[in-house]
């Protein structure tokens, strides 16, 4: 499944559910610096395998809203490359034939739990910040019979089996992480309505797509042991991972559209000036002393990851005012 064409390959993989707003523009920009700092090669990944999330579209505005900013890409949905295609949704087949290995290897089993038995689960103590409650592995523990009899009723979906073993990393970022053994517990590599879990997919496309260096958002990390297991089972080396800091509103929760317009298209009807955004997001990352207008291309010589907040950053209450003349 490896391909590598480029010693130093990174990506950026939104989900087109929606414009991109500050955060997204945020994290972008730090994968694309950290790429192109290396003189790698940048890759743009669609991930819309959730159907019913994904507006017709919205991956084109998406691609225009990352080229105003300035952010380019060697290998994506509009130019191709040879690791294509870059929409996960045309990529159905690669996720059939790892889940089929899986099977083989008796990594995943069929899980048939209700929505009532999942939410009895929720009670428990959860095991990752970000990735709910420890699935208690009641169906791994089912006989042959009693699957036969639970799937006569219910179509299950199918969880990977977390080796009970501790997953260190280095965190180009964050520095030394460890997460104890089966970290989270077995999570779904594919739902009961058929679609393909968001770990397996990106795992089987970083692997396909010769991914060597990962930045995303800090709401991710606990994504790591999870996609580093699912990269030993299939025999492959992960990439580097980094996890950069999340944007957070005045009040200091989640970016939403009540901190006011935090959207790029609304910024851009505003007057806003592309290198000004860049600019601003890279001094609030911590890559700056002072948030002046500064392309893409000019801050390369500023990337330095030892720089780079190690927690949330949360906006000014006139964060406007930096970016709006």
């Amino acid at each position: 499944m490896n391909n590598r064409p480029s010693p130093i390959r990174g990506r950026f993989a939104p989900t087109p559910s929606g414009r991109l707003h500050l955060g997204n523009a945020l994290t972008a920009l730090l994968a694309w610096l950290q790429v192109r700092a290396a003189g790698g090669a940048m890759i743009l990944r669609m991930e819309d395998l959730d159907a019913p999330r994904c507006k017709p579209g919205t991956a084109a505005q998406v691609m225009e809203e990352m080229a105003w900013l300035g952010l380019d890409w060697d290998e994506g949905p509009d130019v191709g490359g040879p690791c294509g295609p870059y929409e996960q949704s045309a990529r159905l087949a690669l996720y059939e034939e790892a889940l089929e290995r899986l099977g083989r290897e008796d990594r995943i089993y069929p899980c048939y739990c209700s929505r009532a038995e999942l939410q009895s689960i929720a009670s428990a103590p959860h095991g990752l910040t970000g990735e709910g409650p420890v699935y208690d592995g009641r169906c791994r523990r089912l006989t042959a019979e009693e699957r036969r009899e639970r799937e006569a009723v219910k179509t299950p979906s199918l969880r990977f089996a977390m080796p009970v073993k501790p997953f260190p990393f280095a965190d180009g970022v964050a520095g030394p992480q460890s997460f104890g053994p089966g970290a989270g517990g077995d999570f779904v590599v594919k739902r009961a309505d058929g679609i393909v879990g968001y770990q397996l997919a990106v795992v089987v496309d970083d692997i396909a797509m010769g991914v060597t260096d990962v930045f995303r958002g800090w709401d991710l990390l606990d994504s790591t042991p999870r996609q580093l297991a699912l990269f030993e089972a299939f025999g492959e080396p992960p990439p580097r991972y980094a996890h950069g800091p999340l944007l957070l509103g005045p009040d200091g929760s989640r970016l939403s559209k009540r901190h006011g317009s935090v959207g790029l298209s609304a910024l851009r009807e505003r007057g806003a000036k592309p290198e000004k955004v860049t600019g601003w997001l890279a001094w609030t990352a911590g890559l700056t002393d002072e948030p002046e207008p500064l392309a893409p291309r000019e801050l390369i010589r500023f990337w330095d990851p030892r720089r780079i907040a190690r927690e949330a950053v949360r906006l000014p209450a006139d964060w406007t005012n930096f970016i709006i003349d």
